[in-house]
Formats: C-alpha cells, sequence, structure tokens
C-alpha cells in the first residue's frame, strides 16, 4: 500500500537510531566509518540512503539494508509521482496541437532555419576549400624547400 507523504529516511535514522541510542552525529558517523557531514547530509533529507549507507547500517544492527532502500525508494517515487502530477511534461507536437496559432508563430523560425542551412552548408564547403589551399601551399612550400 502506497504510504502518503513518506518520510526520509534520514528522520527515521536520526530518531529510531542515533537518538534511541543516545549517539551524536558525530559518534555515529564515527561508528558508521563515515564522516559526519556525509551522514548529517542523509539525516538532513539533502543525501538519499545509498546501498553503501544501508549496509553500514545493517551492520551496525540498525535494521536491515533491504529495509533502508526499500524506505528511500519509496520517499523517491512519491516524490517523482507528485512531480509528475505538477508538472506535466509537454511536447512540441502537443503544444502545436493545443495552442492556438502555434503553428503561425513557429512559421517564421522554420523559414529562418531553413534558409541558414544553406548558408551553414556553404561556409563547410568554403572552409574545406581554404583548408585544401593552405594544404597545396604547405606542400609547395616543402617542395622547393627540398630543391
Amino acid at each position: 500500500m502506497e504510504m502518503f507523504n513518506p518520510p526520509h529516511p534520514g528522520e527515521s535514522i536520526r530518531e529510531d537510531c542515533i537518538k534511541a541510542v543516545g549517539l551524536t552525529v558525530t559518534a555515529a558517523a564515527a561508528e558508521l566509518g563515515i564522516s559526519r557531514q556525509s551522514l548529517s547530509e542523509v539525516l538532513n533529507g539533502h543525501n538519499g540512503v545509498s546501498a553503501d549507507m544501508a549496509l553500514r547500517l545493517e551492520n551496525k544492527g540498525w535494521g536491515s539494508a533491504e529495509g533502508w532502500l526499500r524506505n528511500q525508494a519509496s520517499y523517491d517515487l512519491w516524490h517523482a509521482r507528485q512531480a509528475a502530477k505538477a508538472k506535466p511534461r509537454a511536447t512540441k507536437a502537443h503544444r502545436l496541437d493545443a495552442e492556438p496559432g502555434a503553428q503561425e508563430r513557429d512559421a517564421p523560425w522554420k523559414k529562418f532555419h531553413a534558409a541558414t542551412a544553406g548558408f551553414h552548408a556553404f561556409r563547410s564547403d568554403h572552409a574545406r576549400g581554404a583548408a585544401k589551399k593552405s594544404a597545396a601551399k604547405r606542400s609547395a612550400k616543402k617542395s622547393s624547400a627540398k630543391r
């Protein structure tokens, strides 16, 4: 069953593991073998519980690694669903169909891009020609230097 706004696993670690045992964040980080900053970022919800962190918590006896990863996945999935509900992704094709006048607004840009495509092709052909000429000049200088 999906939970409504599940807590970040860091909150559970802080309340159920660290405070229950009476440790400080610094002491808990030392016992887990990680930096204080890394643990603090997880506890404050800035970083998620990684597989490595889940194994460290399991080795300390603070729940199973699978449980911690399940909590993190539940938290991430719920927030992703909320973001998807709040901001539906619209493609350009969708926008052209839905907005009145959108096709007319895009027409000048299509003409501009079509016109500049020929210009860019000309520039690249011109650049290739210039490169061939400079290569020919270098080889001519080399052959005259050998004489």
